[in-house]
Order: C-alpha cells, then structure tokens, then sequence
C-alpha cells in the first residue's frame, strides 16, 4: 500500500482515480504550514504539490519520500538540488493546463485592448457615452506579437492568435525554427531586439537565475507606446518596480499580471492600483475544466511512477 499526500486538496476528479487503485491510500494536508508539514509528510511514499513551498528543512524529515507530482509545470517551489541528490523524482502536469492559459491571456489581451474595464465603469457611473472617445482601445488584427517561450502553452497561444489574423513572432532558443515555422510563427534569436516591435508580448518561460528581472526598466524602455505585456508565467521575470513606472510614464500602454514577486502581493504593491494593470490572483488554470483535467494527470502521474510506467515528458530532468 502506497501512501499518498495531497498537499492542498485537488478536484474530486483526481481523487476518485487514486481511490479506484487499492494499491493507494490518501489524505488531504490542508495545514501547509511548516510545522504541519515536518509533522505530517515523513509518512508518505509519495506527495501531490500545488503552491506549497518544500524546502530541504521539511524534505530532510521524508524519509519514505519516492516521488513528488506537481500539480502544474512550474517547480520553483521545490528544492530541486535535495531531490536530486535524494533521488526524488519530481512530475508536472505537462499536458492539463496549456489550453487554459493560453485562453486566459487572450482574455487580457482583448480585456485591455478593448478597454473593457474602463468601458463598464463608465455604464455603471452613469456615464454611458460622455467619455468614450477619451478611452483608448486598439484591435488584434494585423498587430504583432511576441511569444516568449514556446512549450505546450505559448504552442496553444499561437493557434489562437493566428485566427485573430495576429503576426506571431516567438523567442525561444530550445525551439528550432522549423517547428515555430510548422505553427505559422517566425523564430527571432534577439529578446531586446523584437520587443521593440511587438504590439503584444506574452511570457512563457520559467523562473530562474537568468530570467529573473529579465523584463527591466531597460527592455521595457525598447518597447512601443501602445505595447500590451501579458505574464501568466512567474512573478519576477517581470521587474515590477520598473513595470509600474513604465506605465506611469506612458512608455508602454498596459499590462496583465496573472503572477508576482511575492505571491498573494502586498497591498501595498503599487501594481494594485495602477489603473493599467489588470490583474488575476495566479488563477489563469482555474476554469473547472481544467482543475479536473490537472487533477487527473497529477494522480495519474503518482500511479505511472509507482506501476513504472511513468511517460518521460511528464519527468523533470534534475
């Protein structure tokens, strides 16, 4: 009998398929803090993670520990270097949320390019038509975008724009031309260089040393009046100091954060009020069909690896 730990509970969905393999057992951990979490987790031969962060202070405690199954693809919230050299495998949902992000930020592009925010403050002010020559709003058609980071997510996007009749540009040094070509899009080598000629730029990209503050002051300096930046990735690829001031300054028009820095932000983040700035609380995968389809390939992901047939594009190579 395996032993399994859903830290944070997950759509019922997910548990039901554990629950139809007598082989595993499991129970819901909704205290993630640490103190729980050094208490509880040493039990389990495997753990389902969401946001939780499992450093090597609670890890060093799991003894019993084989495998953990993110609920999502991003993995900065583990400790990667205690896994590998513990030999803990580590699994994403590498297929159950791509679609969903990818219709999220066509959301906030169309959001802020319509002005949609502003539009309906003015209905509900009584304003119905006083000032709408005032607000500024721009179409998709022929506009140019750029796709920073072309996995499962930005290949999603593409699809999606390119029925709006978008020019799709897309920067990715691990993805050949050829395959960008094969979904209509054109392969730039030079960030710096094609941000001075998107009209939308969405990120797609993990977290790391090199992209951290990738997205500064400078960078965003290269950008158009009327750029649109949309990131459903990780907070802090994006400088947010220096993204405020920039649409303060007027130097680009908008932006959609779906992620920050510190994750929930303080309310004394200036991002909360700028006006410019739509925002989400990392929730771009919570549409009820995709809490289910991610809740499945996570558990799925847990039985794959504990029956040995785990398939190799849902492992994390450490």
């Amino acid at each position: 009998m395996f032993k399994i730990g859903i830290v944070e509970n997950i759509h019922k969905d997910g548990l039901k398929l554990l629950e139809k393999h007598p082989n595993f057992q499991y129970e819901i951990i909704t205290d993630v803090s640490k103190e729980n979490l050094i208490k509880e987790l040493p039990k389990f031969d495997g753990l389902t993670l969401r946001v939780t962060k499992l450093g090597s202070d609670i890890l060093k405690k799991c003894n019993n520990l084989k495998v953990i199954s993110r609920h999502g693809v991003g993995y900065d919230n583990v400790d990667l270097d205690y896994l590998k050299k513990n030999n803990i495998s580590l699994l994403i949902t590498a297929t159950g949320n791509a679609l969903t992000v990818a219709e999220h930020v066509m959301y906030m592009m169309l959001s802020l390019s319509k002005g949609v925010t502003s539009y309906d403050s003015e209905v509900r002010s009584g304003n119905f038509n006083k000032n709408t020559n005032k607000i500024e709003t721009y179409e998709l058609y022929k506009k140019e975008i750029l796709i920073a980071g072309f996995g499962r997510i930005g290949q999603n996007l593409i699809k999606r724009c390119l029925g709006f009749d978008m020019k799709v540009n897309v920067c990715d040094p691990f993805v050949d031309e050829a395959k960008i070509k094969s979904f209509g899009g054109n392969k730039v080598e030079n960030l710096e260089l094609a941000l001075k000629t998107a009209d939308f730029v969405s990120i797609h990209m993990p977290l790391n040393k090199k992209t951290k503050n990738l997205i500064d002051s400078k960078m965003l300096k290269t950008m158009k009046s009327n750029t649109i930046i949309i990131n459903t990735a990780r907070g802090g690829i994006i400088n947010e100091t220096d993204l405020d001031n920039a649409l303060k300054s007027k130097i680009i028009f908008a932006a959609g954060l779906d992620v920050f820095e510190k994750e929930p932000p303080d309310l004394n983040n200036p991002l909360l009020k700028n006006k410019k700035v739509l925002l989400s609380p990392h929730s771009a995968t919570f549409t009820n069909e995709c809490k289910s389809r991610m809740s499945i390939e996570t558990t799925q992901n847990i039985i794959d690896f504990f029956e040995n047939k785990v398939k190799p594009y849902m492992v994390v190579k450490l």
